[in-house]
């Protein structure tokens, strides 16, 4: 076992998150209360996964709601980082793009069983780097026709379409949000051992089959990121995503 679950993984636990929380507020970056919520919350909301999942694993109508679930939360979650009007529940669009294809054609093709125990975390996984892809890349092109306001109206006043106008603008800061995963592509076995690598091994498998799963996993998360950015990306420049007048500030 890699962490025993006692008092002692407790207690380092509650002093990382307080020394996290501590440093965020010393620097004066803001963000000290939300790292305190956070990890509580991923406290709670993991012991109860973990109680849950023992329901649902031999249920395939209840395996399905509980997917279901993770990604009502992960639209919930990336429209909300992105706008804070109504139109927060486009994010659902890129979410399920980059997600439902890959999902399906592990299913077509019996990669992954219709079983909790594998669609869970492989689904999870998956929208978890749609919710990163699709929060990043939303936000980078909202952030970026906002700075560059004038820009679009300038493009659009030589006779480029309101959309091509914010696509040109929008496209080369949204496309950042690829960053992350084409790092750890690029990196994996020299910088780290991602999370799936070490699950199998502790699991028992073989370092050549732990090793074919998390490039799986790194390459079906790269797909899924470009779909979610691309589609995010054209939801902003046609307007379906937006900030209000109030958000934009000065």
């Amino acid at each position: 076992m890699l962490l025993p679950v006692n008092v002692t993984l407790g207690v380092v636990l509650a002093v990382l998150l307080l020394a996290a929380a501590g440093v965020a507020a010393a620097a004066r970056l803001g963000r000290h209360r939300e790292i305190l919520v956070a990890g509580v919350r991923a406290a709670v909301q993991l012991a109860v996964v973990a109680v849950v999942i023992h329901w649902v694993v031999g249920s395939v109508p209840l395996l399905f709601g509980f997917l279901a679930l993770m990604y009502a939360v992960a639209v919930r979650t990336a429209g909300r980082r992105l706008t804070a009007n109504r139109t927060w529940w486009w994010a659902a669009a890129p979410i399920a793009a980059g997600v439902l294809p890959v999902v399906v054609a592990l299913l077509l093709t019996g990669l992954v069983p219709v079983k909790g125990i594998a669609l869970i975390p492989v689904t999870g996984i998956l929208i978890g780097g749609a919710l990163t892809a699709t929060v990043l890349g939303g936000r980078r092109a909202l952030d970026e026709l906002t700075a560059r306001r004038g820009e679009v109206e300038a493009a659009m006043a030589l006779g480029l379409l309101d959309r091509d106008a914010r696509l040109e603008i929008a496209r080369p800061a949204a496309s950042d949000a690829l960053l992350p995963g084409l790092d750890q592509t690029r990196t994996v076995g020299l910088v780290t051992l991602p999370g799936a690598f070490v699950g199998m091994l502790l699991g028992g498998a073989s370092p050549v089959q732990a090793g074919a799963v998390q490039l799986f996993v790194l390459v079906a998360l790269m797909a899924v990121q470009a779909v979610a950015v691309s589609v995010v990306l054209e939801l902003v420049a046609r307007g379906r995503v937006h900030r209000d007048v109030r958000e934009l500030g000065p």
